[in-house]
């Protein structure tokens, strides 16, 4: 059984392109071609697709937006990436997204058979160096995810007078008197300061502040 192909880009030149060549392979069949990712997916409500070649710059619904919309939809059909050598981030995106391999768009017969054989296969074709990239973005944003919570366990200036004024005993209102502020704003900080350092009480939190080094004895 011929496994049908959906060919999804802006530019008619690369549909054609695309189409002169899977068309010499007996094994496939252009069930369909859009012009956006829209237009994809309602092909996609009316016809059975087993393989579908996305663009990633498209105007209405870019190839990124279609790819989010297939994962919520839980539709499965192996997504390969066309894509220019400029569009690195872009394509690392969609890889992330689940699509399976990506293709250039100059690409030639043998590595474009290859691909979609991959991807109907269920494996993802990856060249090393693009697999790089994605390790490396993945490493980033771990980076940026880490830093970003370091950043909220930070005790504020004012967080920090008052952690250190309580350590010392004094009361809410007195603080709140030294400060300038109400009583109230005082308890507001006092629960930023508990859940930044994952304590309940004033005990707890002057433990904690004391061996994170926020306060010296």
């Amino acid at each position: 059984m011929k496994k049908n192909i959906l060919i999804v880009d802006d530019h008619l030149v690369v549909r054609e392109g695309l189409k002169l060549i899977l068309e010499t392979n007996e094994s496939f069949k252009i069930i369909g071609e859009a012009e956006n990712g829209e237009a994809a997916i309602e092909l996609l409500e009316r016809n059975r697709v087993d393989v579908i070649l996305l663009d990633l710059n498209m105007p209405i619904m870019s190839g990124l937006e279609t790819i989010e919309h297939l994962n919520h939809k839980q539709i499965d059909i192996p997504i390969i990436i066309l894509t220019t050598y400029n569009e690195d981030e872009l394509m690392v995106k969609a890889i992330q997204l689940g699509a399976k391999g990506y293709l250039l768009k100059d690409t030639n017969r043998d590595d474009l058979f290859r691909t979609i054989e991959s991807a109907l296969r269920g494996d993802t074709l990856i060249k090393p160096e693009i697999m790089m990239k994605i390790l490396n973005v993945r490493e980033n944003d771990q980076q940026k995810n880490a830093n970003d919570r370091n950043e909220k366990l930070i005790l504020t200036e004012k967080e920090l007078f008052i952690i250190r004024a309580v350590s010392k005993g004094y009361r809410n209102k007195e603080i709140a008197f030294d400060m300038g502020i109400a009583e109230r704003t005082v308890k507001a900080h006092l629960t930023n300061i508990y859940n930044k350092l994952g304590v309940d009480s004033r005990s707890e939190a002057v433990s904690v502040a004391i061996k994170r080094g926020y306060i010296t004895l």
